[in-house]
């Protein structure tokens, strides 16, 4: 039997998990929807959702992994009772990793082809509405975007077919590294721009008072925007950090080392936020303008900055490092996958993935523009936003569902099994006390999550 690979370090497992669950929900999403939902009460909220609904999924994930020794769905095989099926949601879960690379790679795509419009610089002196002519432009081109969402899958498929530690794990830390220091030095610079600290009084300070706005149901609909963001910042539900715990070993107990990626994962969404703030109160931007801040309201701030084409693409190669290492960590969820099934060795897995994956993601990227009569969720959506529909408010809450029943249920693997794999080892243990919490209160809240946004786009709209 082949031997199992293995990451190199602990800080290989923590920043390539890290960087798996960093992406442009952090980076992109985080601050529009904080500027959306009042600034800093929403942040609070946030934060607590964060500790109180993602850290015992997260913990669980990494359990199922280490103890399976796989993938999740061959791990959900391993460590299930003779005669169940947990497997057969594991081939769901997976199946959400490739509809991710689905579309994940042409927003991706979106960040690598700005790095090199700003360093050419192609958006220097542009007037707004010019800027938003150039983006409409991009995704009006079905060349521009095929070009850009496959240079982004070649990069991600030719650092995983490297190998696990060679390639995921050196590539993972490097660019982690570099993605923090391009964070500390944009945060710097923008909080040294006139007016910088309005913003970071808006986006810190709570105003709890803005969450009531609205009435009641204003707060809840806040409520739902912090508890939706702290869940699917991680991307808990499709396996993508059962893997990474597949490749450790058991010397420190998975409580501690959570919280340390959960942490990470938080701090670069609160970092991208004292980045974009301070620019956005210094020029007189809503931050709450959607998802164009990135692509058309951001290019406008750095071209009223000095060395503005420096500063734009600075930002641009740190959002594209961000969205890279969340391409790399899901390519390697699905690798790990088709070599446990079927035996593949990394070079054919390449050839395969690439080839189906680029050729699966062309319609994500015709729906901006040839197939943009195709509104398969109502007016206004594209391709894209059925994709991501399917993953965040489908596979993600429903399998992160079932993967708790796994870890706290006697006809799944059960607590005990559960306890004792995230307890083996040194560190911080998860606490027995919270069980009841975890078995029916966090399943709850998801259910909760998964009816509310389909009444919220189905029914309430």
């Amino acid at each position: 039997m082949k031997e199992r690979e293995q990451l190199g370090s602990r800080l290989g497992f923590i920043l390539i998990s890290a960087g798996c669950a960093v992406g442009m929900g952090n980076v992109w999403r985080f601050p529009y929807v904080t500027g959306q939902n009042g600034g800093g009460a929403f942040v609070l909220l946030y934060l607590i959702s964060l500790i109180m609904l993602s850290l015992a999924p997260l913990v669980m994930e990494f359990a199922v992994g280490r103890a399976g020794r796989h993938d999740i769905a061959h791990s959900f095989k391993e460590l299930q009772s003779p005669g169940k099926k947990w497997h057969y949601v594991g081939y769901v879960q997976i199946f959400g990793n490739v509809i991710l690379m689905l579309f994940y790679t042409t927003l991706a795509g979106w960040c690598l082809a700005y790095v090199f419009y700003m360093i050419s610089g192609q958006l220097n002196n542009s007037s707004p509405e010019q800027i938003g002519a150039f983006f409409g432009g991009m995704l009006a081109s079905p060349r521009t975007l095929i070009f850009w969402m496959g240079t982004t899958l070649f990069i991600g498929i030719f650092v995983c077919s490297i190998g696990l530690q060679k390639g995921v794990e050196r590539v993972s830390k490097i660019m982690m590294i570099a993605l923090f220091a391009f964070m500390g030095i944009l945060v710097i610079r923008s909080l040294t721009l006139p007016n910088a600290m309005e913003g970071v009084k808006f986006y810190l300070v709570p105003d709890f008072g803005k969450l009531f706005e609205n009435g009641f149901s204003g707060f809840i609909a806040v409520f739902y925007a912090a508890i939706g963001q702290a869940f699917f910042t991680l991307s808990l539900g499709q396996g993508g950090m059962a893997i990474f715990g597949s490749y450790i070993n058991k010397k420190r107990r998975l409580t501690g080392e959570s919280l340390i990626i959960l942490s990470l994962d938080c701090l670069v969404a609160l970092l991208a936020g004292l980045i974009i703030f301070p620019a956005c109160f210094a020029f007189g931007v809503n931050p709450g303008e959607g998802a164009g801040l990135a692509f058309v309201t951001l290019p406008n701030i750095f071209n009223e900055m000095p060395l503005g084409q420096f500063w734009g693409a600075m930002f641009f190669i740190f959002l594209t490092m961000a969205a890279l290492t969340t391409v790399i960590g899901v390519l390697e969820n699905i690798y790990a996958f088709l070599m446990d099934q079927f035996g593949w060795e990394r070079k054919k897995t390449s050839i395969i993935l690439f080839v189906s994956l680029f050729v699966f993601s062309i319609p994500t990227t015709l729906g901006f523009n040839v197939w943009g009569g195709f509104q398969p969720l109502g007016k206004g959506t594209v391709v894209l936003d059925l994709l991501d529909f399917i993953v965040s408010n489908n596979i993600l809450p429903l399998g992160a569902l079932v993967t708790i029943f796994f870890c706290t249920r006697n006809f799944g693997w059960g607590w005990d099994n559960f306890i004792k794999e995230a307890n083996t080892g040194e560190g911080i243990k998860f606490p027995t006390s919270i069980r009841f919490y975890v078995s029916y209160v966090i399943p709850l809240i998801m259910l909760f999550i998964f009816v509310y946004e389909y009444a919220r786009r189905f029914i309430l709209s």
